[in-house]
């Protein structure tokens, strides 16, 4: 259980931030417009490269002993770095337009042209669908994200990793479900800069926090 909460608490401190993938599920939310598609395909998306992930850097590890150590150091130090870009984030100015980006107000004229006939609906959904596409995979973050940083660390886990794989997973789901069909709920609070700068504090507190604890085994064991 332990290795479960771990994957879903990593997965969680990563996910949750400022970024463009995450104000694009906010602005769909928030238009209510294809929120499911959506949704599915940033869940989806993760899930597989975080299993890719652990799947090859578990054999790896398994066939290579050292690269474990690698793996810690790896980990460690980019949990760091993105603890730092958190604390950046949270006192820096960039969280306060990507939430004005995202606010009610900057997506009501596009809402109100949603409608329309089938096939300018169906059009929209396609446009929709490409665009979380590019938001997701052409993102180099989501790729350090999932595949390097969560493999590199779940691999840390030995045969507990596909556990802490299932719990990253779970955190990816419940985020972009809660963010996408939330946001008309959360929108008056998430688009405040002063909510993000919160946030994004304490996800910088738990990264650096979580990195240091990574590489600790390499002194003591």
């Amino acid at each position: 259980m332990l290795t479960l909460l771990s994957g879903l608490g990593l997965m969680f401190s990563l996910i949750i931030a400022v970024g463009a993938q995450n104000v694009f599920v906010l602005r769909q939310g928030l238009r209510r417009e294809h929120v499911l598609p959506v949704v599915l395909i940033c869940a989806a998306s993760d899930a597989l490269l975080v299993v890719a992930g652990t799947a090859g850097l578990g054999y790896l590890i398994g066939q290579l002993p050292w690269l474990l150590v690698a793996a810690r150091w790896l980990g460690g130090i980019s949990l760091v770095v993105y603890g730092i870009y958190a604390a950046r984030r949270a006192w820096g100015s960039n969280g306060e337009s990507l939430v004005a980006d995202a606010s009610p107000a900057a997506d009501a004229e596009g809402g109100s042209r949603t409608g329309g006939t089938a096939t300018a609906t169906r059009s929209r959904l396609a446009t929709v669908v490409i665009a979380t596409l590019a938001f997701t995979y052409l993102n180099p973050n989501v790729y350090l994200d999932t595949v390097l940083l969560i493999g590199s660390i779940a691999a840390t886990h030995g045969d507990q990793r596909w556990l802490f794989a299932a719990g990253a997973i779970l955190a990816s789901i419940t985020w972009f479900f809660a963010l996408g069909f939330g946001a008309r709920h959360l929108g008056r609070w998430l688009r405040t800069p002063r909510a993000w700068r919160i946030l994004d504090t304490g996800i910088a507190v738990l990264l650096v926090v979580m990195g240091v604890l990574l590489v600790l085994p390499v002194f003591t064991g």
